[in-house]
């Protein structure tokens, strides 16, 4: 199998892997917007490791691997690449899990989490509490690249309680690892305060003296595609990964776009909910999908009262009906 990584453009742009967000009905919405070029690499939502390996829990998480027929089909006509993202403890269960993805499923890569900052993942040792425990980060890296042929990459952050940038990065730029994503924060800041792209180019020149060959992805309060450009030019990172900057600009990987119309936000809210419906049916709970409706719902007249109507909604046809009704008192100016 050939190793996507290495012939990767550069700079590549991804979308973040993101809890509740990032399934495939909302990535199938991100490939139908994207425009040609300038998204090249998606991840699933984060998946457990313990999950996958338990009797009854593999059947109740698999779901997160899910990659839908119209999505597959987009991918490839895209040329995007799909990466499973997995987290845990234990380094057998990230063998199993990633010869479970190998196997199973159409993932053109694997990414172990050593970044999710919240405090109950963390409190059990997990995703980036593993910053504070290299030799076992060594050995599920080890495990997971045993397990599969698949390129592996690992996202992660600056420090745990402090910046320790120079020895957590170089420590993991010895692993067998095609790329890096480094999140400019440390675990005890999860959201807040400003990422550190000066950390993040540290980053970059230990990786050109220890390990050329491993693409280093940046992270962190990207609001636009040109900022990307502008983070690449200033801190000489191969790759930019996009986290909440989706959610202010559902068209974020189309730069030239330019002025988005309501209809166009209404017609892609509408989208966005038939392939969640298709897709999930009752399998997922419907309030999931009403995260997204701030997404389409902003910057024109009566945007607030139709989102206020939207978040009271409990099944795709509800939702049909709201808009209709939007688009039908919005023609004959009854919004106020």
């Amino acid at each position: 199998m050939s190793n996507f990584w290495h012939n990767i453009p550069t700079p590549s742009f991804s979308l973040a892997p993101m809890e509740d967000v990032t399934d495939t009905s909302f990535r199938e919405i991100v490939l139908q917007t994207m425009q040609e070029g300038k998204l090249n690499i998606l991840f699933s939502e984060f998946t457990s490791v313990d999950g996958m390996c338990h009797p009854v829990g593999h059947e109740k998480v698999k779901h997160r691997l899910r990659i839908n027929d119209s999505e597959k089909a987009l991918l490839k006509q895209k040329n995007v690449k799909i990466i499973a993202q997995i987290w845990g403890k234990d380094p057998e269960k990230y063998y199993k899990t990633a010869q479970y993805i190998a196997r199973e499923t159409d993932f053109d890569g694997i990414d172990i989490n050593m970044g999710c900052p919240v405090k109950n993942v963390v409190k059990n040792g997990c995703c980036s509490a593993l910053i504070a425990q290299p030799d076992l980060a060594k050995e599920i890296i080890l495990a997971t690249k045993e397990a599969t042929n698949l390129p592996l990459s690992v996202k992660t952050r600056i420090g745990f309680k402090e910046v320790v940038t120079e020895s957590w990065i170089s420590h993991l730029l010895e692993m067998p690892i095609d790329a890096l994503t480094i999140h400019g924060r440390i675990q005890k800041q999860l959201s807040n305060g400003m990422a550190d792209w000066n950390e993040i180019a540290k980053a970059v020149q230990l990786r050109n003296q220890l390990a050329p060959h491993i693409k280093i992805i940046g992270n962190g309060d990207v609001e636009s595609y040109e900022e990307g450009l502008q983070k690449v030019a200033q801190h000489g990172v191969d790759g930019v990964m996009v986290g909440r900057g989706i959610f202010k600009n559902p068209w974020f990987f189309y730069p030239g776009k330019g002025e988005v119309s309501m209809n166009e936000k209404l017609a892609l809210l509408k989208e966005h909910t038939r392939v969640f419906d298709t897709t999930w049916g009752s399998e997922k709970n419907f309030a999931i999908l009403r995260r997204f409706f701030k997404i389409y719902t902003s910057g024109f007249t009566g945007a607030s009262a139709l989102r206020n109507v939207l978040m009271n909604t409990h099944n795709a046809e509800e939702v049909y009906n709201a808009l209709e009704q939007f688009t039908i008192n919005s023609n004959q100016g009854t919004i106020y």
